[in-house]
């Protein structure tokens, strides 16, 4: 089994300081990428080694240029490359990079990528698997009356919704064939600029429904593992602020009939490393559709390690090397996948909450976090002096609670709240 020595992340902010304490916590060294807006970042401060990219380059592009990010992770001296989240973390073109460059990207192969992270192919995989999924157009033309036909014979109302990349980044609430132009084209607009693609395509939209998710583990020696199940329903502008594990509404035989579901997309795309299959549960017929999969690491990841007690980016990282699931998590079986309590997170956010909650930026004068019993916090760019810029998402920390029961695990999150 190798063993990574030097690890690069592709990343910024609370991602990237994520996976390098996972690295250093392993004895290995991290190297940090940033472009220039992100000089004073924290994530460029807490790495062995950190190169500025993307002379030249806006303050996104820079970290999308994947020839910037081989050339720095070869002359570090790198053998692995993390992704993070968002940014180039499920653009296949990466891995085939890596590859060619002899360089081990840890996630799923480029193969996986392009099967499950194209929403839409993820939707025909999902079908041939024997899974529910809610009707949707395919992939929509340029051509706006074609667009305009699709719809119509799907029927209003729609969610349309980017077919690369998450975070809600695309996505759109179509209610009528009046906005319906409008509607694609800034959804076209948004995703080309936040994923270098504007592909999409629109999704009946279920208008009573909660959004669940399966968290999945697969190795390289066809080793498949459920860590249970997340709640995601409470988001604003279509990108999740609130998440926690277990999902409390579900009974257990609704737990295991959505984990199953999830286990069998994964089967059906043997896949390897970590990722989350996304569904719709229909609160009214209490019935699971298929929506994506994530192939990479979730913002949400934390709720379901505090709950399974399992490293999931240790456990990637682990994967990466050529470890089982087993010998990753060190939990022997899927069956002994245990759930302990109840976890909940909360994102800080540097947002002007009485001009409807836009991006702010500026110099924090004073920064408090919170601390005490069953609190953890995942920083990024938080903290006293540090200069927020207009330029990247409005993530500054995470703060998840855990407790006993799902009541006290609201409590406890309330209390740190208002403790910021």
């Amino acid at each position: 089994m190798a063993s990574f020595k030097k690890i690069l992340i592709a990343n910024r902010g609370e991602i990237a300081i994520r996976v390098m304490r996972a690295a250093n916590e392993m004895g290995k060294r991290t190297v940090a990428v940033f472009a220039e807006e992100d000089k004073l970042s924290l994530h460029r401060f807490k790495s062995d080694e950190a190169y500025r990219i993307g002379e030249g380059l806006g303050p996104v592009a820079a970290y999308l240029e994947i020839p910037e990010i081989i050339r720095v992770a070869k002359m570090a001296g790198a053998d692995a490359i993390h992704p993070g989240y968002g940014l180039l973390s499920e653009n296949p073109g990466l891995v085939d990079a890596c590859d060619a460059a002899g360089i081990v990207f840890i996630g799923p192969r480029a193969e996986t990528m392009r099967k499950l992270g194209d929403k839409a192919s993820a939707r025909r995989v999902a079908m041939e698997a024997g899974v529910p999924v809610i009707p949707a157009t395919e992939v929509l033309p340029d051509d706006m009356a074609e667009v305009r036909a699709m719809a119509e014979a799907v029927g209003y109302p729609f969610m349309l919704k980017a077919s690369w990349g998450g975070g809600g980044r695309g996505m759109r609430p179509v209610m009528s064939a009046a906005e319906l132009e409008d509607k694609v084209l800034e959804g076209r607009r948004e995703a080309l600029n936040a994923f270098g693609n504007g592909e999409g395509y629109l999704e009946k939209m279920i208008l009573n429904a909660r959004h669940v998710e399966v968290q999945i583990l697969g190795d390289q020696h066809g080793g498949l593992y459920h860590l249970w199940e997340r709640d995601c329903s409470v988001q604003r502008r279509n990108q999740k602020v609130v998440e926690r594990a277990p999902a409390p509404y579900l009974t257990q035989g609704q737990r295991e009939e959505l984990c199953a579901l999830g286990l069998k997309i994964a089967r059906a795309a043997d896949y390897q490393n970590a990722g989350t299959v996304e569904f719709l549960m229909d609160r009214d017929s209490g019935a699971f559709y298929f929506i994506e999969v994530n192939p990479r690491i979730q913002v949400e990841h934390t709720v379901t390690e505090e709950v399974t007690g399992i490293d999931i980016v240790r456990a990637q990282i682990l994967i990466a090397e050529g470890a089982s699931i087993a010998e990753a998590t060190g939990v022997a079986s899927q069956a002994e996948v245990k759930l302990n309590g109840h976890a909940i997170q909360c994102r800080i956010t540097s947002e002007d909450p009485q001009n409807n909650f836009i991006p702010d930026y500026g110099r924090i004068t004073a920064y408090r976090g919170a601390t005490g019993m069953g609190i953890r916090l995942d920083g990024g760019t938080a903290y006293s002096g540090a200069v927020i810029t207009r330029f990247y998402d409005s993530l500054l920390e995470k703060v998840t609670a855990w407790a006993p029961t799902p009541e006290m695990a609201i409590a406890r999150l309330d209390r740190a709240l208002r403790e910021f």
